[in-house]
């Protein structure tokens, strides 16, 4: 039979008589017959891959935004290809460059900490589409999905204000990142809404992970007057401030309240439950999986930039400051404070 034959009955292009039909079926069984994704990607100038790039495979919040994307690719017989950067920028760029002559459908990219990435995809004009999620890279103006990082981080700065706290202090994820500056607006709108100030040693730049949070903590628990309050902006770095904390003899939260982001899994188990601020992985992973189809599908329209809404759950790392603070900020009067 043709070869014309054979190629409707794999991919399902054009009717076949039922018996011609069998006679593929069974010579492909009995061949152990395999068609060459890469084969068909050359003649189409595109395979049926979709590549994701992430930071930190080890970041407990990744998993499920990876399950998220995976879900909806799987499910439009789409497969994924995962890289791990470390938060090395120059494995990003190796990654982007190498994989581009595997010519994938489209690119999912959570940059790393120090990312370089914008140049590269803005040379690649012609290139598949690309969506950018959970953290947008300087200057990129292309499709993003984010989180409500700033209502986020206001929603809990506002919490332990209303606590009692005055003497706050906050560890920021890297600054030249878009979610690591919104949070920090966040942080500091709360304040300026409370009419309350703090000195600019209280805020302090890490990587949002745990290792950099604790040498933050141990920093901002070495100042006087010490923080009654910190807010770490992501759950790693608030491990971080829990550890420091316990390694100086401070009991959370009734001589330090600690509030993260993220809302991982582990939260709810630390000693004391960590109150922190929900972000939704998983469907942050499929609110951009279906952009990128989207877009693969030939979707024109401008560029968009999705916001997911964010939640804080109070738990018990939070408690009003000790009397022995309290007493030290007499000078910075507690004031009602409004929750929306």
């Amino acid at each position: 039979m043709s070869i014309g034959t054979v190629s409707h009955v794999i991919n399902g292009t054009a009717k076949v008589r039922e018996k011609l039909k069998q006679r593929v079926l069974e010579a492909i069984r009995s061949l152990g017959y395999q068609p060459s994704q890469l084969a068909r990607g050359l003649r189409r100038n595109q395979t049926s891959m979709l590549v994701m790039i992430i930071p930190d495979v080890t970041n407990p919040f990744f998993p499920a935004v990876v399950r998220g994307v995976e879900d909806v690719a799987y499910q439009s017989s789409l497969r994924l290809v995962l890289c791990n950067t470390d938060n090395d920028p120059r494995k990003e760029i190796s990654y982007l460059n190498e994989l581009r002559s595997y010519r994938p459908a489209g690119w999912l990219v959570i940059p790393a900490a120090d990312s370089e990435i914008t140049a590269q995809l803005k040379s690649a004009v012609s290139g598949p589409p690309v969506v950018c999620l959970d953290r947008q890279p300087k200057d990129w103006n292309g499709d993003v999905v984010l989180v409500a990082n700033e209502a986020g981080a206001y929603s809990a700065t506002r919490h332990l204000l209303r606590m009692g706290h005055r003497q706050l202090a906050v560890i920021t994820g890297p600054l030249h990142l878009a979610n690591a500056v919104e949070r920090l607006k966040g942080f500091k709108r709360a304040l300026a809404k409370a009419k309350v100030s703090i000195e600019p040693d209280y805020v302090q730049e890490a990587r949002f992970e745990r290792n950099s949070g604790y040498q933050a903590a141990k920093r901002l628990l070495g100042m006087l007057p010490r923080p009654t309050a910190i807010f770490a902006c992501n759950d790693l770095m608030a491990l971080g401030v829990l550890l420091a904390a316990r390694e100086l003899g401070l009991h959370c939260p009734e001589e330090l309240s600690i509030v993260g982001f993220d809302n991982l899994d582990f939260a709810e188990f630390t000693a004391p439950a960590l109150t922190t601020v929900y972000q939704p992985g998983y469907q942050l992973g499929t609110t951009a999986a279906r952009l990128l189809l989207e877009r693969v599908a030939g979707l024109k329209q401008p560029h968009k930039r999705i916001v997911l809404p964010t939640e804080l759950k109070i738990r018990q790392s939070v408690a009003p400051p000790s009397s022995t603070a309290t007493s030290s900020q007499s000078k910075h009067p507690v004031e009602a404070v409004e929750v929306r």
